[in-house]
């Protein structure tokens, strides 16, 4: 006799999102989260201070050589 391992009864388990009520966020995810989107923002910046000599991509995305530089030389926590 073969027994049946699989129940179709239940539902599929649903992550939940960790916003959800009742539920706290490890704290280790929370500053994993924020160590990623700083790493982020000086990688984007670095790529800003690259381009702020070429006209054309800064053209490209609105900003002249001066507020490329000013956004590049923030902080990466701001």
């Amino acid at each position: 006799m073969s027994m049946l391992f699989a129940n179709t009864y239940f539902p599929r388990h649903v992550r939940r999102s960790a916003s959800d009520a009742g539920h706290q966020r490890n704290s280790w995810l929370t500053l994993l989260d924020k160590w990623l989107a700083c790493s982020e923002r000086t990688h984007q910046r670095a790529d800003l201070r690259a381009i702020a000599d070429d006209v054309h991509l800064l053209a490209d995305l609105g900003l002249t050589r001066e507020e490329a530089l000013e956004q590049a030389d923030m902080p990466f926590w701001r």
